[in-house]
């Protein structure tokens, strides 16, 4: 068994919070915070930065965290080769995700993750903002990225194809862009740090500077304006290619589209041995997005494939 105050620390940590860690372990607050100072007495350095607002790990107590969870996975595999039990993934699983993505192509598929682990309790976190594991006590980030991070375990789901579209009604009044050239005299739609693109075309790599026609922090509003015919947009397949199927936007110079070193990745902190939840949910991921992810349509052939 482990040392109850390194249990004690590992659960506030994976609860988030003081009050949180002493409910699940049914013992007042302030005996939590009792214990955490003993800890971190015996120890000689602080753990936690506590703030009115929320607990920070220090230095020390990322460190200490992240050697409790090996130390923890590698308890539980011994268990289950003494006990002859079969290996289950269950505690609980906290994920972050780009808010579209995780809304369009993550939600639709959980009942069937949680039917096939149901002692893994979930929680997941939409935003677009860059999630860090560490601040955000998160187990697993989906992220869209051509540099999923240093020093942390990634998986590629897919590659992350972004067409140049636009809504017929912005085509039929603007005229459709044949080159870079003419691209860059239209109204271009992306949200705040998305310019410049980087596209990837027949002369190689190019990068189309400009300032989007509407200021906007959310992807999601881009898609949006662009189906409403106010502008261009670099959009990802996964994001668009319902619009594209029902005719509401057009793809316009197939021959350029963004760079094909932005993937879709699923990434967590490394560990020799990682939780059960964590790898069961990256497995799930897998074959859900390989070998082609159900967004590509033979409609949107890759570009050497076009006619």
């Amino acid at each position: 068994m482990m040392d109850p105050d390194y249990d004690l620390f590992a659960t506030i940590v994976d609860e988030g919070g003081m009050a949180a860690a002493g409910r699940r372990l049914n013992i007042s607050p302030a005996m939590v915070s009792k214990r955490l100072v003993r800890l971190e007495d015996r120890l000689g350095t602080r753990l936690i930065h506590r703030t009115t607002r929320r607990l920070a790990l220090t230095p020390a107590g990322e460190r200490l965290h992240e050697d409790l969870r090996d130390i923890l996975a590698a308890l539980d595999e011994a268990e289950r080769r003494v006990s002859g039990t079969s290996a289950e993934a269950a505690g609980t699983l906290r994920v972050t995700a780009p808010t579209s993505f995780g809304r369009m192509h993550v939600a639709p598929w959980l009942e069937r993750f949680l039917d096939a682990h149901p002692k893994v309790r979930m929680r997941i976190d939409l935003s677009d903002d860059y999630a860090d594991l560490l601040a955000t006590r998160a187990d697993l980030a989906i992220r869209i990225t051509a540099d999923p991070g240093p020093g942390l375990s990634a998986h590629r789901l897919a590659t992350n194809r972004r067409v140049l579209c636009a809504a017929p009604a912005y085509l039929q009044r603007f005229g459709t862009p044949e080159s870079v050239a003419d691209l860059r005299r239209h109204r271009l739609l992306a949200a705040d740090g998305q310019l410049p693109w980087r596209l990837s075309g027949p002369a190689g790599s190019i990068a189309v500077e400009g300032v989007s026609h509407v200021r906007t922090n959310s992807s999601e509003m881009v898609r949006e304006l662009a189906m409403a015919g106010v502008g261009i947009a670099l959009r990802s397949l996964w994001d668009v290619s319902d619009a594209l199927e029902r005719g509401d936007i057009r793809q316009i110079m197939p021959d350029h589209e963004g760079s094909a070193d932005v993937g879709l990745y699923a990434v967590h902190l490394p560990q020799s041995n990682p939780p059960l939840a964590i790898t069961a949910f990256v497995d799930f991921l897998i074959q859900l997005y390989a070998p082609s992810p159900p967004w590509e349509r033979s409609t949107i052939a890759p570009p050497e494939k076009q006619l």
